[in-house]
């Protein structure tokens, strides 16, 4: 009788800890990512209308970002590999790049110029957004066990989907569809240069390049 009552005893704290883990997976990723949501909701409205990047790519790209950040992260918690900080932030170079290119490239017929193209470019976009969320990663992942990891690993997977899923549909909206239309050959192009300017001024990195 003891032995069938401890049983559950033994089960439900741990079916806890499970929660527990996804619960702050979650709202770790969201507190992250949150601003993924409008890079790819630009991605997928470009792609409705210039067919650059595919959907697929944005998709795929999406993941392979994330995957990169979490692996040096995981990588940094384990003591293999130190993150000098803050110099990740110089990774929002990258979508001023973009940015700057597209507006340049501005087409005559005023369609939006394809601010990114490729799987690898939106991967490049997604790593240089979520730099600074490796120092967050670093010490979490540092602290968690096996098991309650491969949690946060699966969390992140289903939440990187769902995030896709979001930006798709708001990228299918009338709304961000006839906005895009009628200044997505700035805009588009500006959302890129502002993520990148929030980058670097948001990591340090410009002072520790001042003399």
């Amino acid at each position: 009788m003891d032995a069938r009552a401890g049983t559950p005893g033994r089960i439900v704290p741990g079916m806890i800890d499970l929660i527990a883990a996804a619960a702050g997976a979650a709202g770790v990723f969201a507190a992250t990512n949150l601003d993924d949501v409008v890079v790819l909701t630009v991605l997928f409205v470009a792609a409705r209308r210039s067919g650059r990047p595919r959907p697929w790519q944005i998709v795929a790209g999406q993941y392979a970002g994330i995957g990169a950040l979490v692996a040096v992260a995981v990588v940094a918690a384990a003591g293999l590999l130190v993150v000098p900080d803050p110099w990740p932030g110089l990774l929002g170079l990258l979508p001023i790049a973009l940015g700057v290119r597209a507006l340049l490239a501005r087409r005559a017929d005023d369609e939006p110029p394809a601010v990114v193209g490729t799987l690898f470019g939106v991967a490049g976009v997604t790593v240089a957004n979520g730099a600074d969320n490796i120092a967050v990663y670093v010490p979490v992942f540092r602290a968690l066990d096996p098991v309650a990891g491969l949690v946060w690993l699966v969390v992140f997977a289903v939440l990187v989907a769902v995030w896709c899923a979001v930006a798709a549909a708001l990228g299918g909206h009338p709304r961000v569809v006839a906005l895009v239309g009628r200044a997505g050959h700035w805009l588009v192009p500006t959302i890129f240069i502002a993520i990148g300017a929030i980058i670097l001024l948001t990591s340090g990195v410009l002072p520790a390049l001042l003399p």
